[in-house]
């Protein structure tokens, strides 16, 4: 079977990808919006309590529909990535990449022997569907997409080498993280914390590397993909039930 992950061809493609964030860490809420018709799903393990059995759950859940599903390690771990390529993720983001260096560990933690370092435990993984995939060991360094968080000053200073490493195959800024790096915690939409978020998409994209990010902002996630963006999550579902909620809530007062 030939190496194919249609969210890295079309990143490669150039072709914008919108996401949505999940963060409920629940299966059936997770295979709720793969019907919803986004291009990617993003499962965080980072910031909301998806283990690695939850995520399993949800990469079950989600593998019948079109979007496809993206696994956010809670750290670039090579045990941890391991352990999730494989139950079957190809499409890994890893968070606090501020160096070249950890870029290309992370890459050979992606990769099979000679180029990398991955343990070699295919023959009972769902990455090989229980060896049903003959050639798994051939082709999985090919479908593996990496995308690495460039989300601290120290990232965004180092970030043409970190986008020059081969096997990067995007980079997404982190708004978050990156105004707290720069003094604005809690405010990623002030005007210097957005100039250094554009100069850095600028950055990526020029680089070849596909560029993303994630915000609620409708307005500010159309900038990004008239910029050049290709893989934009719009919004969170555990914040779009809780505001959903709120609003239902508050126009029933009592």
């Amino acid at each position: 079977m030939p190496a194919h992950n249609p969210f890295k061809s079309a990143l490669a493609a150039r072709q914008p990808q919108v996401g949505l964030w999940l963060s409920m860490a629940d299966p059936y809420m997770a295979e709720v919006s793969a019907t919803a018709g986004f291009d990617w799903l993003l499962i965080d393990g980072e910031h909301a309590p998806n283990d690695l059995r939850g995520t399993l759950a949800t990469l079950q859940a989600v593998a019948p529909y079109r979007s496809q599903p993206v696994v956010r390690v809670v750290a670039g771990e090579t045990a941890l990535i391991k352990q999730v390529l494989d139950i079957g993720a190809r499409n890994l983001l890893v968070p606090m990449v501020d160096s070249a260096e950890q870029a290309r560990a992370l890459v050979a933690a992606t990769r099979y022997p000679p180029h990398g370092v991955r343990g070699v435990g295919s023959a009972v993984g769902r990455a090989s569907r229980w060896s049903g995939r003959a050639d798994y060991l051939d082709v999985a360094d090919d479908e593996i997409c990496l995308l690495v968080q460039a989300e601290t000053v120290a990232a965004l200073a180092d970030l043409e080498a970190i986008c020059a490493v081969p096997g990067v195959d995007g980079v997404f800024i982190g708004p978050a993280d990156l105004a707290a790096s720069m003094g604005y915690r809690g405010r990623p939409g002030h005007a210097e914390v957005q100039a250094s978020i554009e100069r850095a998409m600028r950055v990526i994209i020029g680089s070849g590397k596909a560029a993303g990010t994630l915000t609620s902002d409708p307005a500010l996630a159309r900038r990004y993909l008239d910029l050049g963006c290709t893989f934009v999550a719009t919004g969170v579902d555990i914040l779009l039930y809780a505001n959903s909620a709120r609003r239902l809530a508050e126009s029933f007062p009592i």
